[in-house]
């Protein structure tokens, strides 16, 4: 690894009850501390988060109300996770938008204070969007070896994205050549009533609050 390390970094990642980051909890945590010396040392371990997983939520990590029945709380817990990431820079995928504000919230719950704010953060996640450009350009050099010569010309960028649509179908046998399959794969994560996302739809079809300080309750309980 050619990096100098002044101090631990440690990498984490959470399986969790959902994806609110103040409101959901912490089923597992595995986290891989790096030294100076690049010797490591693993930390992994289950959590009873004390409420309900969703179904759908255990159906993407595997981790069900019965595998952790017999577990510790994340109180249980908090003053030994604590001490292995004491000192250490913090890294993961997709971390500095919901693992550590996650972790942060599990600590806070516990009256401990994790002091981020003196920690380097290092988020894969957003390194490989930087270095990895998700543009046309980008995707009509990756799908069809070409280059967008004309690219913010409407004409141009709109037979692009036609000639990655079709290379993406001819690329992945998993994509479906159906417009209900396609329309459905093109969604990103929850279901919204709105294309600004701010009116989520849940698994029950209820209306939900998607953003401020009434997000995640229902519309008809707001207003």
């Amino acid at each position: 690894m050619n990096i100098k390390l002044e101090k631990p970094l440690a990498f984490l990642d959470l399986e969790t009850t959902g994806v609110n980051v103040s409101k959901d909890k912490i089923v597992e945590i595995a986290i891989i501390k790096i030294y100076p010396d690049n010797s490591r040392a693993e930390y992994v371990k289950r959590i009873n988060p004390g409420i309900p997983i969703p179904l759908e939520t255990s159906e993407i990590h595997g981790i069900y109300d019965f595998d952790v029945i017999n577990a510790p709380t994340f109180s249980a817990v908090a003053k030994e996770i604590e001490q292995f990431i004491k000192g250490c820079d913090l890294g993961g995928f997709n971390s500095n938008k919901f693992d550590i504000p996650l972790l942060v919230e599990e600590f806070y719950r516990c009256e401990i204070d994790i002091d981020i704010q003196s920690r380097k953060l290092i988020d894969v996640q957003n390194i490989f969007h930087k270095m990895e450009q998700r543009t046309l350009v980008a995707a009509y050099q990756f799908y069809c070896n070409k280059e967008l010569n004309n690219a913010h010309s409407a004409l141009a960028d709109t037979a692009a994205t036609l000639d990655v649509f079709l290379a993406q179908l001819d690329k992945y046998e998993n994509l479906e050549k159906d417009m209900n399959f396609l329309h459905e794969f093109s969604i990103q994560g929850f279901k919204t009533m709105d294309f600004a996302k701010r009116i989520a739809i849940d698994k029950d079809n209820n209306y939900l609050i998607n953003f401020g300080k009434h997000k995640g309750k229902k519309v008809v309980d707001v207003f």
